[in-house]
C-alpha cells in the first residue's frame, strides 16, 4: 500500500466525522458496524455508514454510502476518504467499493483506522491497480 498519505489534510477531523458516521450503522447481522468520510475537492465532507439487509447481497458499505450522498450534492472530485471500523485490525475497503472508489479520478488518499487506533494508509489506485475505469471505456469506443 502507499506511504505516499497527503498530511495536508485533516486526518484527525476526517476520522472522527466517520467514527461518527459508524455510530449511524445499521449492522443488526453481522455488528460489523462501519463509517467513512469522505473529503471533496470543494472542502466539504460526505459521510457514509454500512446499511445491512436481510438480503446479504443488497448491503450498502459506507464508502459508497458516502459517494452516493456526494454525487448527489453534486461533488464529483476528492481529496481524501477517512473510513472507520471496529476492533484492532483495520479493514481497507471491499472490491466492490475500490471499483467505486476508482471511478473518479485523479486517484486520492485513503486512511482506514480501527476504533482501537491501528490505521493502514493507502490511495485508490494502489488499492486497485490496473482497474477498469473510465479512462478504458474511452479507449475503446468505436
Amino acid at each position: 500500500m502507499s506511504d505516499a498519505i497527503d498530511h495536508s489534510i485533516a486526518w484527525d477531523a476526517l476520522t472522527e466525522r466517520a467514527k461518527e458516521a459508524r455510530a449511524s450503522a445499521y449492522a443488526p447481522y453481522s455488528d460489523y458496524r462501519v463509517g467513512a468520510a469522505l473529503l471533496a475537492e470543494d472542502g466539504r465532507v460526505f459521510v457514509g455508514a454500512n446499511v445491512e439487509n436481510a438480503s446479504y447481497g443488497l448491503c450498502q458499505c459506507a464508502e459508497r454510502s458516502a459517494i452516493g450522498a456526494a454525487i448527489t450534492a453534486g461533488a464529483r472530485r476528492f481529496r481524501a476518504i477517512a473510513i472507520v471500523t471496529g476492533g484492532t485490525t483495520p479493514a481497507t475497503p471491499c472490491g466492490m467499493c475500490r471499483q467505486v472508489l476508482a471511478e473518479f479520478p485523479p486517484s486520492f488518499p485513503v486512511r482506514c483506522t480501527s476504533i482501537d487506533g491501528g490505521v493502514i494508509e493507502s490511495d485508490t489506485a494502489s488499492l486497485l491497480p490496473h482497474g477498469f475505469g473510465p479512462g478504458v471505456l474511452a479507449g475503446g469506443r468505436g
